[in-house]
């Protein structure tokens, strides 16, 4: 080899794990969005591992590459890189790569010019297809030589005894380069050292045999600048094991200065040994619910990338919702909540799916008739989205209005409901009849619950947010009973069928359902003040009447009623002082929570009232007929 040219090996040779790009996926979505600006990375060189690499020290990356901390928990040889990654595919196949790799090249040579072992670093330009869980990338680590500085090999030789140099380096991981001064000592590099060393000591990546890595370019490159004069050195190459060796080099410079005149490499080469980007498909190779998990919200956190920053998820997604009633409402409201990230979802319900039920309520098929609606839509959404906690109850809500018949039986439904309000954060009212969200909304009042109500008519709907005694922003909001009169009582009784089945419009449910579920959304979200409490969102509204015989929708904002049969203030303390004994009462004499609200009261002055009237009436007829 006298006198040739020196040849190089790879500086590295990158492995990227699955976990590297899983947490590129998570920072891409929830930090980076459309911040395309470079992003630290932090990796460490296991320099034991050179001779299992194909020829060079593996740049392995993983999720803790993204974390500065793991240079503190590792015992490898820490190198900084930067992370590119691109929004568009175009802007990735579009980018200048010998433009790069010359600026990159430029830093790190006038990195070193101030402190040499900061001349090493790696960059990844990367784009990521977040839907398909598809990667493309490129590693690069620069490498940099003057066009006009020649080395040249004058002698190779094996070096027997490498411990002295191997323990050095294993005392100062940061350390790439040391100089052997005249007293066979080792120092860390320095330029005015450089002018006078035995031997420049070069941590060495590369495994071929008596072959540097490119890395050396850098070194000399910066030696040469600090030691102008020198044309020969012995260039030491420190490995693992025994295969160090020295190199003596002869070094010619035609002293051009400036950067400008460096020529550059470093672009790593793919698995074809072609320089070009490398692609990765990762949706076969990880746990699919692991790929679910991640890209389930992904539509959801796009939204913070421009329309709504400030949108709070984690807060809807750790919402507990429970869904009293699975039939059309409950399908479709759980499915909205689904695609909003709720991960956690409770059915309730007694009745079974019929065979009429399927083409109406999505989450159940033809081979589900027959089973407990509730707990036929817990399964289903386990199958659109294994990770959710889906629990389906089969349970009947006590109605106001139906006598007792078996108490034990009713008082232990009763007991399971108040557990399930004490284990969700927010309930919705999705059942066919009134009596049966009576008992609910009672128990919202009560525990300060969100309570959010939908109910059908045939052409129209009615969506509205329960007020409750915690509110704290003006008078408390009214409930789905503030405008009866009346206590709810047994209507189920003496129905004929059309009275007996949901006869609705069939996308009238879909339509409450949404507005329901994006209401409950809206109040998870950060207040910004205006006179219908307006969100990030926009608008709060209390209630949402549709109509689809003219498609028109309708906002209303009612204070509570002073006697409302399910959260007027003696109601609510009754209930939270007798418990069961309270429900009972109800359950056997709607006509006890009539006088206990005070609507008994209503109901007679309105009687006294209508009988004045008619007394009114008869004289003005009188008066009449007398003047005729």
């Amino acid at each position: 080899m006298s006198n040739a040219t020196l040849k190089y090996g790879s500086p590295l040779q990158s492995f990227l794990d699955a976990s590297f790009f899983q947490e590129l996926c998570r920072l891409k979505l929830d930090v980076l969005k459309l911040d395309s600006r470079g992003q630290p990375l932090f990796a460490c060189l296991d320099t034991s591992y050179a001779f299992k690499a194909r020829n060079s020290v593996p740049l392995s990356l993983d999720e803790r590459t993204f974390q500065s901390e793991s240079l503190r928990s590792s015992s490898g040889v820490p190198i900084h890189g930067v992370l590119h990654n691109f929004n568009r595919f175009e802007e990735f196949k579009s980018l200048d790569k010998q433009e790069f790799v010359r600026d990159r090249a430029t830093e790190m040579y006038d990195a070193g010019l101030k402190n040499i072992n900061d001349c090493v670093s790696f960059h990844v330009i990367s784009f990521a297809d977040l839907k398909g869980y598809r990667f493309y990338y490129w590693v690069c680590v620069p490498c940099f030589q003057k066009k006009t500085f020649s080395i040249k090999v004058l002698e190779t030789r094996r070096l027997k005894v490498a411990e002295k140099y191997q323990k050095w380096f294993e005392k100062r991981l940061d350390h790439w380069v040391a100089l052997l001064n005249d007293q066979n000592e080792l120092i860390p590099y320095n330029r005015q050292d450089a002018r006078t060393c035995k031997a420049l000591i070069v941590r060495d990546t590369c495994r071929l045999d008596n072959i540097p890595s490119a890395l050396t370019k850098n070194f000399l490159t910066i030696f040469n600048h600090d030691s102008p004069d020198r044309d020969t050195i012995e260039a030491v190459f420190i490995r693992p094991a025994d295969t160090s060796f020295a190199l003596i080099l002869s070094l010619h410079d035609l002293q051009t200065d400036g950067d400008e005149h460096l020529q550059f490499s470093g672009w790593e080469r793919n698995t074809q040994n072609k320089l070009g980007p490398r692609g990765v498909d990762l949706s076969s190779l990880i746990d699919p619910l692991k790929i679910a998990d991640q890209t389930v919200d992904l539509n959801l956190k796009l939204m913070k990338w421009r329309l709504v920053p400030e949108l709070d998820l984690e807060k809807v997604k750790g919402a507990k919702a429970l869904l009293l009633g699975s039939g059309t409402l409950g399908c479709y409201v759980a499915r909205a909540l689904m695609a909003w990230g709720v991960r956690k979802i409770t059915f309730v319900d007694n009745g079974n799916v019929s065979s009429s039920n399927p083409v109406r309520q999505p989450l159940f098929e033809f081979h589900d008739v027959g089973k407990n609606k509730a707990l036929a839509a817990a399964e289903a959404v386990k199958k659109v989205f294994p990770l959710l906690d889906a629990e389906g109850v089969e349970l009947s809500v006590p109605m106001i209005g139906h006598p007792v018949t078996n108490e034990e039986v009713e008082a232990a439904s009763y007991e399971r409901l108040c557990k399930l309000f004490d284990e969700h954060d927010v309930v919705f009212l999705l059942m066919d009849s009134r009596e049966t969200r009576w008992l609910p909304t009672v128990m919202g009042n009560a525990t300060g619950k969100m309570i959010i109500n939908a109910a059908l008519g045939f052409d129209s709907y009615l969506v509205m947010r329960h007020g409750n005694y915690s509110d704290a922003q003006g008078p408390r909001l009214g409930c789905y009973f503030c405008h009866d009169v009346f206590a709810p009582k047994d209507s189920m009784r003496d129905r004929t069928l059309d009275e007996m089945c949901t006869v609705t419009r069939p996308g009238v449910a879909l339509m409450a359902a949404s507005q329901a579920v994006e209401l409950f959304v809206s109040l998870l979200q950060p207040r910004t003040g205006g006179p219908n409490e307006e969100t990030i969102l926009g608008e709060l509204p209390h209630q949402i009447r549709g109509f689809l015989n003219n498609f028109s929708t309708l906002k209303l904002r009612t204070p509570a009623y002073d006697h409302c049969s399910a959260c007027c203030p003696p109601v609510v303390d009754s209930y939270k002082s007798l418990g069961w004994d309270f429900v009972r009462s109800a359950l056997n004499d709607h006509t006890y929570i009539e006088e206990l609200s005070g609507l008994a009261k209503v109901q007679l002055e309105a009687e006294r009232a209508s009988e004045l009237w008619k007394i009114d009436d008869v004289e003005i007829d009188d008066e009449m007929y007398a003047l005729n």
